[in-house]
C-alpha cells in the first residue's frame, strides 16, 4: 500500500528522501530517539516538528514555530509520517511539487519521552524532554478536539515551566536564532523566511553599503545565477529629490567624473532609488578593458564609459533589499526596458551549469564570473550568497617602491608590490611587476611615484640586500591591479603583469585574496589527471604510486594531495608525533574500501619509517615511529590516512606523559551537548588543579589532554582517569557514562578513559580522519570552545585558511610538569 508521504511526491523531481519500502527497525527501550524541527518556506512559512517513533518520524506543522514561553501554546497540525532520513533534508522543493519552497533544519537532537511514548501518542498527550541545539527542557504535545482541514488532527505544542522557559517578550527563539543548525559542509543556505513585501513610504536611506562577493576556488553545486565579472569600477547610483549621484564602492562621489552617465540616469525618471552596477570601457571585441577605463578617467573623457546595472536594492521608493534576487533583477529589467541610452545596460544572466561555468567564461575571454545564490537578499556586506570565480589570478597590491629603468625603457623598471598582513602587523613583500605598461603609463605613473618618494622601506620586514638593491621606496598609497600566473611557496608573484591603478580601494584594505573552499565537490568532479603526473609523483623524495587515486569521494582528495597536505603541516604534525610510537589506519583503496589498523612493522615495509627496538613491546614485531617528512609521505604511499599515538614517548615508554579523555557522545545528541560536557569536565579538572588542552577529534567528540610529568605508571594513570570519569557520572548521571558500550551512553556522553593503557592510542593532533570530507583533529584554545560548530569543523580543504587566521598557538604553555597527587584522589572521593 502506498503511503500518504509517497503518494504526494514525485521523487524523480524532488530531492526529498524516498521511503525505503520498510520502516526502520523499531528501537529497543532505552535507545535514544531523535527529533528535528525544519523551517519550511512553502506557501506560508512554518515549522515542522518531527519525533522519531516506531521507525518513522511523527510529524506536525507548527505555523508560528515553537515558543519558550509556557503561556504561548502553539498550534501543531499533525501531518503524514516522514521517513527517518527526512530529518536531515535541506534544500529546495521544486515548484509544482507538494510543499514547494525552501527547507532548512532549524533544530535537531534527541527527545526523551516521559513514560511509554506509544501510549501517550495514542492517548493524545505526549510529555517529553528535548535535548537539542536550540530547544531544551520539558515539553508537551496535547491533542485537541478541534477539527483541522480534512482529517488532520490538531495538537498544541506547549513549553512546560522549567529553567529553559523564557517569556516571549524577553526572548523569541525563532527570531533570535533563525538559521540552520547544519554545518556549512552540508548546508545549502536558503533565504531566511519568505521575502517581505517591498516597503513603501519608508524613510529613504542616504547611504548604502554594496553587497560584496566572496572569492571561492570552484563553482559550488546548487541553485546559482551567474553574471559576467566586469573588469571595471563598482558604482552605486543614488537618486533622490531629482538629484543623481554616482558613488564609488567606498562612498566617494564620482558624479563629476561621469556627467554624461548621470544625465542618462536622470532621464530614466526614477524617484527614490539605489542602483548597483559597474562602469567599464569596452574594447573592439566588446570586452571590458580596464586600462582604457583608467585612461578615460585620466583624460576626463567619459563618452565611452558604459554602466552595466545588475541590482536595484531600492527602486522608485520601494525598499527591495528583503526581496529575493530574481525579484529585484526583474524589477530593474522592467525599468531599463525601452530606455535608449547606449551608456546604460542591463547585466544579463550567464547560462551554464556549475560544472563548466568557468570554462565557458574563459572561452569567452572574460576575467571571471559572479555567482549569486537564487533567492538571496541584498545584505550590503560581504556574503557567501555572492561569490566570484576568476578565470585568471588577479588582485590589488600596494606599490611600495620601484627600480630604475634599463636600456631604452623610460620611467622605471619594475614596481615592488606588497599586501597588508594582520599577523605581521604591516605590509609584507609580494613580488614585482615589470610588464603590462605602455609608454604613456610609464610616464604618468613615474610622476606619481616621484611625489611619494621616501628614504626607508615601508615594509614591516626588511628585504635582503639583493632584493633591495637600487630600489626607490615610496609612500604606500597607490594601489595597482596585477594579473599573475600563481603564488610561489614563498608567497611571491610569478609572471605578473600590470593592469592599472585602482583609485576605488584604499591601500589599507589591500590583503592577499585567498579563495575559500567551495561546498565539497561531487564525486564526478574528482577527475584524475591524464598527464604523466597521473602515474607517478614525488613528495618529500618519496615516489607516490597512483597519485590520482581518490582517497575520499566526497572531497575528491587524491593520494598525492593527501601526501602534500601532510607535508604542508609537517612542522606541527611532527612535533606532536615526536618520539611517540605510532599506529596507522590504512585505507589502500580509499576510505570507502577496506581499512585496517597497523601498530607494528609488517613484512611490507613503509618507506622511511623508524622501527623501534622490539624489546619495547615483547612478543610483537617492532613498534613504529615517524620522525621526518619523508616518513609522512611514506605512510601515505602505503595507504595510510590516520595517525594514532601512544600516551608515552619511546625513550620512557613505561611512564606516560599525558592523561587523555575522549568524550564519545550518543550520535543522536546535538553538538551543544558536547560543548557543555567539555566545559563541565574542564571545570572538574580545574578544581583538581590540572591544566587540560583541547582538540577536536575530527569525528564526533572532543579530546582533553592533560600533560603529566613522567612520575607514575600506566595502571595508576588509567585508574585516575577512571576515577574522574566515574566522579562525573555520579554527579551527572543523566549526562555522563563511565561504562563503555553504545547501550550505556544512550542520551549521554561516555567519558572514554580506556586509552590510558599501555599500547592504547589516540588519534594525533593534526591527523586526518578516514571519514567523508577528510576532517582533521585540530588543537583549539579554551576561548574557541564555545564557537565550535562540529568536531569535523576543519578538514583537508579549509585547515590552511584556519592556520593563517591563528594569532597564537592554542596549546601555548603545554608542559609535562603536572603530577597526580593524593589530594586529587581525595577530591574524587577515593583514599588511595
Amino acid at each position: 500500500m502506498v503511503s500518504e508521504y509517497t503518494r504526494k511526491r514525485r521523487f524523480d523531481i524532488t530531492r526529498e528522501p524516498p521511503e525505503t519500502g520498510t520502516r526502520s527497525k523499531r528501537k529497543a527501550a532505552g535507545e535514544a530517539l531523535s527529533f528535528a524541527i525544519q523551517k519550511h518556506d512553502a506557501s506560508h512559512l512554518h515549522y515542522d516538528l518531527r519525533l522519531e517513533l516506531d521507525g518513522t518520524l511523527k510529524s506536525w506543522a507548527v505555523p508560528k514555530g515553537p515558543s519558550l514561553d509556557p503561556a504561548h501554546k502553539r498550534l501543531a497540525v499533525q501531518v503524514e509520517d516522514h521517513p527517518l532520513a527526512y530529518a536531515s533534508f535541506e534544500g529546495r522543493i521544486p515548484e509544482g511539487q507538494y510543499g514547494a519552497g525552501e527547507v532548512i533544519v532549524w533544530d535537531r537532537g534527541i527527545w526523551q519521552p516521559h513514560g511509554d511514548p506509544r501510549k501517550g501518542y495514542e492517548a493524545g498527550k505526549l510529555e517529553f524532554t528535548l535535548i537539542g541545539e536550540k530547544l531544551n527542557g520539558e515539553w508537551a504535545l496535547v491533542r485537541t478536539r478541534l477539527k483541522g482541514s480534512g482529517n488532520r488532527k490538531q495538537w498544541l505544542l506547549i513549553k512546560r515551566s522549567d529553567d529553559a522557559a523564557r517569556p516571549v517578550d524577553e526572548f523569541d527563539i525563532t527570531v533570535e536564532r533563525p538559521d540552520s543548525v547544519l554545518s556549512d559542509a552540508t548546508l545549502s543556505r536558503t533565504r531566511p523566511a519568505r521575502p517581505e513585501q517591498p516597503k513603501k513610504n519608508t524613510a529613504f536611506v542616504h547611504t548604502l553599503s554594496p553587497q560584496l562577493a566572496t572569492l571561492i576556488d570552484r563553482p559550488p553545486p546548487g541553485d546559482w545565477l551567474y553574471e559576467i565579472k566586469y573588469d571595471g569600477y563598482r558604482i552605486l547610483t543614488c537618486i533622490h529629490a531629482g538629484e543623481v549621484r554616482l558613488l564609488s564602492r567606498t562612498g566617494n562621489d564620482w558624479t563629476a567624473r561621469m556627467q554624461r552617465l548621470a544625465k542618462a540616469l536622470a532621464r530614466l525618471g526614477l524617484e527614490d532609488s539605489w542602483l548597483d552596477g559597474e562602469v567599464v570601457v569596452l574594447d573592439r571585441d566588446g570586452l571590458p578593458d580596464f586600462q582604457a577605463l583608467q585612461r578615460a578617467f585620466d583624460e576626463h573623457s567619459d563618452a565611452q564609459i558604459v554602466y552595466y546595472l545588475f541590482d536595484a536594492p531600492w527602486l522608485n521608493g520601494d525598499d527591495l533589499r528583503k526581496q529575493p534576487l530574481q525579484a529585484r533583477r526583474e524589477a530593474l529589467a522592467q525599468v531599463l526596458e525601452g530606455q535608449r541610452s547606449k551608456l546604460i545596460r542591463f547585466s544579463a544572466g550567464f547560462a551554464a551549469s556549475h560544472h563548466d561555468i568557468v570554462e565557458s567564461a574563459r572561452a569567452m575571454g572574460l576575467e571571471g564570473v559572479i555567482g549569486k545564490r537564487a533567492g538571496s537578499l541584498y545584505q550590503g556586506k560581504r556574503s557567501a550568497d555572492w561569490i566570484k570565480l576568476k578565470c585568471r589570478l588577479a588582485q590589488e597590491f600596494v606599490i611600495v617602491g620601484y627600480t630604475p629603468p634599463e636600456g631604452s625603457r623610460s620611467g622605471f623598471g619594475a614596481l615592488l608590490l606588497a599586501v597588508n598582513d594582520a599577523r605581521a602587523a604591516g605590509l609584507v613583500y609580494a613580488g614585482r611587476v615589470g610588464s603590462g605598461f605602455d609608454g604613456k603609463t610609464l610616464r604618468q605613473l613615474k610622476q606619481q611615484l616621484d611625489a611619494l618618494q621616501r628614504d626607508s622601506s615601508p615594509l614591516c620586514k626588511p628585504l635582503s640586500r639583493e632584493l633591495s638593491r637600487d630600489v626607490h621606496w615610496v609612500e604606500p598609497q597607490l594601489v595597482a591591479e596585477v594579473q599573475f600566473a600563481e603564488w610561489t611557496r614563498d608567497a611571491l608573484l610569478r609572471q605578473a603583469s600590470f593592469i592599472g591603478l585602482r583609485t576605488d580601494k584604499p591601500a589599507a584594505q589591500v590583503l592577499r585574496e585567498v579563495a575559500r573552499r567551495a561546498a565539497l565537490p561531487l564525486v564526478d568532479e574528482a577527475q584524475p589527471d591524464s598527464s604523466e603526473q597521473a602515474t607517478k609523483a614525488c613528495v618529500a623524495g618519496v615516489a607516490i604510486s597512483h597519485p590520482e587515486r581518490v582517497i575520499d569521494p566526497q572531497s575528491g582528495v587524491s593520494k598525492a594531495v593527501l601526501a602534500q597536505f601532510y607535508l604542508a603541516i609537517a612542522d606541527r604534525l611532527l612535533a606532536e608525533l615526536s618520539k611517540r610510537p605510532v599506529a596507522l589506519l590504512r585505507c589502500p583503496q580509499g576510505i570507502e574500501g577496506e581499512q585496517f589498523f597497523q601498530k607494528h612493522a609488517q613484512r611490507l615495509s613503509i618507506p622511511n619509517i623508524t622501527q623501534l627496538d622490539a624489546s619495547l613491546d615483547p612478543g610483537h614485531a617492532p613498534l613504529l615511529q615517524i620522525d621526518n617528512r619523508a616518513a609522512l609521505a611514506g605512510v601515505v604511499q602505503m595507504g595510510g590516512v590516520e595517525l594514532h599515538t601512544w600516551g608515552a614517548t619511546s625513550d620512557r615508554i613505561e611512564t606516560p606523559d599525558r592523561l587523555i579523555f575522549d568524550l564519545d557522545p550518543d550520535p543522536a545528541l546535538p553538538w551543544c551537548s558536547m560543548i557543555e560536557a567539555t566545559q563541565m569536565l574542564l571545570a572538574v579538572l580545574d578544581e583538581l588543579g590540572l591544566q587540560a588542552f583541547l582538540k577536536t577529534s575530527g569525528g564526533k567528540g572532543m579530546h582533553l589532554i592533560v600533560p603529566l610529568a613522567r612520575h607514575t605508571g600506566w595502571d595508576q594513570v588509567k585508574r585516575f582517569g577512571k576515577a574522574v570519569a566515574e566522579f562525573m557520572s555520579r554527579q551527572l548521571p543523566e549526562r555522563f557514562s563511565a561504562t563503555a558500550g553504545p547501550q550505556n551512553r544512550v542520551g549521554r556522553i561516555f567519558i572514554d578513559y580506556l586509552r590510558n593503557t599501555r599500547g592504547g592510542t589516540t588519534v594525533s593532533a593534526w591527523s586526518v580522519r578516514a571519514r567523508p570530507g577528510l576532517p582533521v583533529s585540530v588543537p583549539v584554545g579554551r576561548d574557541e570552545l564555545a564557537t565550535l560548530s562540529s568536531a569535523r569543523q576543519w578538514h583537508v580543504g579549509n585547515l590552511a585558511e584556519h592556520l593563517r587566521d591563528l594569532d597564537e598557538d592554542p596549546w601555548a604553555g603545554y608542559h609535562n610538569r603536572q603530577r597526580i597527587t593524593q589530594a586529587m584522589w581525595r577530591q574524587l572521593g577515593i583514599d588511595d
